[in-house]
């Protein structure tokens, strides 16, 4: 049995908060043995690293790795209104869009995590593209975490 289909039937938006309760305390207790930024560097690595494979498989998953199948792919991440999007354009070789509410900041800021939250999330996007194809690349200015007023996806494909 695939263990990621039995995971998307709790939705993505549900495993986050499984794990920001789970992983908080423990990095916390890490980074007070072993210094807080070297304990988050070593947890962003390792979650890119995750996301990175991530993306491999969902790419081996769709059986393409173009940007039209990997929009048709994110829905998993939008599940039970987890995200609200506004699509600004989408083309075989861009696809952009503004991220205007995000259900996963809401639960990182009400954990009291927003950084972490960051570090579970927000960085795993261009780290999952880049498994997914590496010749897609993600360009993000800002978040909803970060303070903004949506999270700016910018995704384009090399011709």
């Amino acid at each position: 049995m695939n263990s990621d289909l039995d995971l998307n039937q709790i939705g993505v938006l549900q495993r986050r908060e499984i794990e920001a309760r789970i992983l908080a305390p423990v990095l916390e207790a890490l980074g007070q043995a072993f210094g807080k930024e070297a304990v988050l560097d070593i947890t962003r690595h390792t979650i890119e690293q995750i996301a990175r494979n991530q993306g491999r498989e969902l790419a081996e998953q769709l059986g393409a790795a173009d940007l039209t199948t990997f929009a048709q792919g994110i829905e998993p991440w939008s599940q039970n209104g987890a995200l609200e999007l506004r699509i600004l354009d989408q083309t075989p070789s861009q696809l952009d869009f503004d991220v205007t509410r995000c259900k996963y900041a809401e639960l990182y800021r009400s954990l009291g995590i927003p950084e972490l939250g960051a570090i579970l999330s927000c960085s795993r996007d261009a780290a999952f593209i880049e498994g997914f194809n590496s010749a897609i690349r993600l360009e993000r200015t800002q978040t909803l975490l970060g303070g903004a007023t949506h999270c700016d996806f910018r995704f384009s494909a090399k011709s």
